[in-house]
């Protein structure tokens, strides 16, 4: 392992987690991943974790509820990468804000020479002006990062988007996973630009860049140029592998606002998100600046999956 980073992945058994340790292992790095005592009687995970073990990674038992067991976690490392779940299942617990602890713990710790917190969707510097409920999120983790430059300690943020798996099987419908071979609601006139990224090359970019000089203390944006699409894109993209059109109804701004009102708190959460990716189009609408990078220019040996390749799973 000369020349490679140790790496803890905090959120292991998590959607994105479970990804970013297989990549820090294929990429021949010595990994370790935070068992948390809260993980219970969950089988699944406890079965994961241990698949991790064979595989070569190390298991450290770890808190975000027992300060010193994270310290000791820490102080085995060089990078700490942490996936825990900052999506809006889980806005109103604010459960982005546990890694305030971690924070406190690396900076005790004084050994990490660069920290990627729980972020990977959306740039949340972008965000001020997001709607409620959903701003939250975003609020969270520029707490965190707040938190993260005050300690001073090294750190790379990575902005990856949409996740393929959450809104190109479902041709970016909210509350759709799978691809409808009959109709689909378009938001608007769907002209809006996205991003898409499989999870699998979230992992793989974002554990190249933990020895890379080049991303200290920036943000790393993944952004595939095959995979900056509309909705209506992604859509021609199915009717075409499909071989058939779907039938197509709009849904204007001023209705998709009126139903996030009918909403749980959860629910309009999420749709504030959607509201933002799909009709302002915040996602592909600016120019990346000098305080950044972009990962398919930095690691062109990474074959990213392409949109189209996604959805032919789904054939």
């Amino acid at each position: 392992m000369e020349g490679k980073s140790k790496v803890l992945v905090i959120g292991g058994t998590g959607h994105l987690g479970k990804r970013l340790v297989n990549a820090s292992l294929e990429q021949g790095h010595d990994t370790y991943v935070l068992q948390r005592p809260e993980i219970g009687v969950n089988i699944e995970k406890v079965e994961m974790l241990l698949s991790f073990k064979k595989q070569g990674a190390h298991l450290v038992t770890g808190s975000f509820h027992d300060h010193q067991s994270l310290v000791e976690a820490v102080k085995q490392v060089d990078v700490v990468i942490c996936a825990i779940s900052g999506d809006v299942d889980h806005i109103s617990s604010h459960q982005t804000l546990l890694q305030l602890k971690l924070v406190d713990a690396i900076k005790e710790a004084g050994n990490v020479k660069r920290f990627l917190p729980s972020e990977f969707g959306t740039d949340p510097s972008r965000m001020s002006d997001a709607m409620e409920p959903g701003r939250v999120t975003f609020d969270d983790k520029m707490a965190v990062r707040k938190a993260i430059e005050d300690a001073r300690i090294p750190f790379t943020y990575v902005s990856a988007n949409c996740f393929a798996g959450y809104f190109v099987g479902g041709l970016c419908q909210f509350g759709h996973i799978l691809p409808s071979r009959d109709s689909v609601v378009l938001f608007g006139d769907a002209s809006q630009k996205s991003i898409f990224v499989d999870e699998d090359d979230i992992a793989a970019y974002t554990i190249k860049t933990i020895d890379d000089p080049l991303t200290l203390n920036k943000t790393l944006y993944i952004r595939p140029p095959a995979n900056i699409l509309s909705q209506r894109q992604v859509v021609e993209i199915w009717e075409k592998l499909i071989g058939k059109p779907l039938r197509k109804s709009s849904l204007s701004e001023k209705e998709f606002l009126d139903s996030v009102k009918e909403k749980d708190y959860v629910e309009q959460a999420a749709m504030t998100h959607f509201y933002h990716f799909f009709y302002e189009g915040c996602l592909a609408n600016f120019e990346i600046g000098d305080d950044a990078e972009e990962a398919c220019l930095l690691y062109p040996d990474i074959k990213y999956t392409t949109v189209e390749d996604y959805l032919k799973q789904y054939l």
